[in-house]
């Protein structure tokens, strides 16, 4: 049956990877001396480490623990997004990057303002905040669950542990740390996926042959189902999500636009975002066929689960007791560097976008020492606020936690991708129907989400509004594609509505053609 509890040298090498962490970055505290170092960095990191910290942002402790149960519960088709993202980014990276690099200086939502005006870049910047706000608390919640049930700590320590360890270091370093970390983060998810499968394989008989031959009689690999039906979840629906989910990320992110600013030149910030995404789709492989090694491993009768355990608990039960000593303490490392690279960088982009898009515009002539203490300000108040949400998800346990997530990112992040290709799209799109397009969204995401948002439990269960047939009945993840076409069409009519001059052409996709020749006539 193996250990159920943890060895103490499996407890040191967590707290000696956290003490590793939290001094390497406070030894770039005294490089700190303006707001550039502080979110562009110097300017020198080189293109593969901002590839690399662009992974580790993008995989968090989510991916290392939903991904193995969804490869043990279902098969592979929630991997679908993510095969999709490389194809969309292949076709808008050559001009995003550039046109980022050329019309912003830190803040994505920057470009919305000078596209469709302040109420446009408000609209995205505050769907920013709220999302990877909740996100985070997220986050340390579902790593603290882990780490308490796996450690046999109270959750709450571990949360606050944690918490405080990222908001110094973020605090301190400032995005060179975080992005120098999230290298070493990056290969630790990497290192301890790659070593967990091959503990997996050494204990079941037959090996990598048994596990595909159990996983295809078991229907375990495979992407579907493939029918066009956008009530349920199959391949069309992860596939129309993946393209927007690229388009909003890629396009429209802090935490990956600031990436692009942070790189020497627009073509190693071309590079950097895709190896990001390139090394991506294999990680995400690697977590999913984890768990389907893991549904193999407990069905070859050498190991029992306990009776009623959920499926996103099935690999940590395996971590604590199938794991020798020592090894189970690096996957848990792993697991800590998996949410840590996504919180630092939530961490200081939030910090980014207080001092860009409000401090600034309510103090613009501010010294730059107040902007850098605003900031780090912001960092503090920003980890300790989603450090105290996490504490909250305690009580609301995993159904809460979901079904607030989910609520906040429909509402919140609605329409961003929609607004970003209408800018693009044409410079007859103006802020009057972009104005229109918001509206819009919003009222169609706030009835789809009343309609079909059930609370209360057991027979007293109920839509928060029942309009009958009139209730929205597709899946959840298509309202992440509805609300982008929403605010896009809604918002390209309307602009036909208002008299204006066209938008500038570099602000449009007609224009970076130009702007490719120009960066590339000056070298750069």
């Amino acid at each position: 049956m193996g250990r159920h509890t943890l060895h103490p040298l499996d407890y040191v090498v967590v707290l000696a990877y956290l003490a590793i962490v939290v001094s390497f970055g406070t030894s770039f505290a005294r490089k700190q001396k303006s707001t550039k170092e502080y979110y562009k960095g110097s300017g020198k990191i080189p293109a593969w480490a901002i590839g690399m910290s662009i992974l580790a942002t993008l995989i968090s402790s989510i991916t290392f623990l939903a991904y193995p149960g969804e490869g043990f519960a279902m098969n592979w088709i929630r991997l679908v997004q993510g095969l999709v993202v490389p194809l969309a980014l292949i076709g808008m990276v050559w001009f995003i990057v550039p046109l980022y690099r050329e019309v912003i200086g830190l803040s994505a939502y920057e470009y919305f303002e000078e596209r469709f005006g302040f109420l446009a870049r408000l609209y995205s910047s505050l769907a920013f905040v709220l999302t990877h706000f909740s996100k985070m608390g997220t986050v340390l919640f579902l790593l603290s669950l882990a780490l308490s049930n796996m450690m046999g700590v109270n959750t709450y320590t571990v949360i606050w542990v944690v918490g405080v360890s990222v908001i110094v270091y973020t605090l301190l370093g400032g995005i060179e740390a975080v992005i120098w970390l999230d290298v070493t983060q990056g290969f630790m998810l990497i290192g301890g996926g790659l070593l967990t499968i091959a503990l997996i394989l050494l204990k079941i008989p037959g090996g990598a042959v048994s596990v595909f031959t159990c996983a295809a009689e078991n229907g375990k690999i495979g992407f579907g189902p493939y029918d066009l039906d956008f009530h349920r979840l199959t391949f069309v629906v992860m596939a129309l999500n993946g393209i927007f989910y690229a388009v909003q990320k890629y396009g429209t992110d802090q935490t990956i636009v600031q990436r692009y600013l942070v790189a020497e030149s627009d073509k190693k910030a071309i590079r950097a975002a895709l190896m990001g995404v390139f090394l991506c789709v294999p990680v995400w492989t690697l977590f999913m066929f984890i768990g389907t090694c893991l549904f193999c491993f407990y069905n070859s009768g050498k190991a029992v689960l306990p009776e009623g355990i959920r499926a996103d608990a099935v690999f940590p039960h395996f971590i604590v007791t199938q794991l020798p000593a020592g090894v189970t303490g690096v996957v848990l490392a792993a697991l800590v560097a998996a949410a840590l690279s996504s919180l630092d960088s939530d961490l200081n982009c939030l910090s980014a976008i207080g001092v860009k898009d409000y401090f600034d515009r309510f103090r613009p002539k501010a010294s730059e020492r107040t902007r850098l203490l605003v900031g780090k300000l912001i960092v503090a108040i920003s980890g300790l606020a989603s450090t105290v949400v996490a504490t909250f998800y305690v009580k609301a346990g995993n159904e809460g936690v979901l079904g607030i997530i989910f609520t906040l990112y429909a509402i919140f992040s609605g329409g961003i991708a929609g607004l970003f290709l209408l800018g693009l799209a044409s410079p007859r799109t103006n802020k009057e129907g972009a104005y229109i397009g918001m509206a819009a969204c919003v009222l169609f995401t706030g009835w789809a989400v009343l309609t079909s948002t059930p609370i209360g439990f057991g027979e007293n269960k109920r839509l928060l509004l029942d309009l009958g047939r009139y209730n929205y009945s597709h899946h959840e993840y298509m309202l992440g594609v509805y609300s982008h076409l929403v605010l896009f069409v809604v918002g390209y009519l309307a602009s036909f509505l208002f008299k204006r001059p066209p938008a500038p052409k570099t602000l449009t996709l007609y224009g970076w053609r130009e702007r490719l020749a120009r960066r590339e006539a000056q070298g750069k």
